[in-house]
């Protein structure tokens, strides 16, 4: 009777698992909390920022997040959320992102290449490439 069980329970996790990584193949679950206040977030309540669409719950924690914007981004990496890319072309060559195939996972943002070689050369300097994305940046 326990060894059934076990299976059935296998199993089932089994299935569980499959439908999850169906769900989202690049990993990663979307942004459902405001990386402010942790509350449910608004979805007409955004801020675009390095390529990344940030979703808040009211119209007052934008100007938060651009307080410290690395340690939001930090919060929602550690949490496992993959932000909404705003990207229509890849920061080191300027091609368009036809496929969205090669990215890396950086301090909190997902951002695209249209190549590999692109990823090691943003792997150089992240925060130059960083810079061309679209959206709002840091004030230097």
């Amino acid at each position: 009777m326990k060894k059934s069980r076990f299976v059935h329970v296998w199993i089932v996790s089994l299935a569980f698992a499959a439908a999850a990584f169906a769900a989202d193949p690049a990993g990663g679950k979307p942004q459902t909390a405001c990386p402010v206040s942790g509350r449910v977030v608004d979805k007409a309540q955004h801020l675009d920022w390095q390529g990344q669409r940030v979703y808040f719950c009211c119209g007052a924690c934008p100007g938060k997040f651009k307080a410290d914007p690395e340690a939001h981004f930090s919060k929602l990496a550690a949490q496992g959320v993959v932000l909404e890319n705003i990207q229509t072309a890849c920061p080191v060559s300027g091609e368009p992102l036809e496929e969205r195939e090669s990215f890396v996972d950086f301090k909190g943002r997902r951002v695209f290449f249209c190549c590999d070689k692109c990823i090691k050369e943003f792997e150089k300097d992240p925060q130059k490439y960083l810079a061309k994305l679209p959206g709002e940046q840091p004030v230097r």
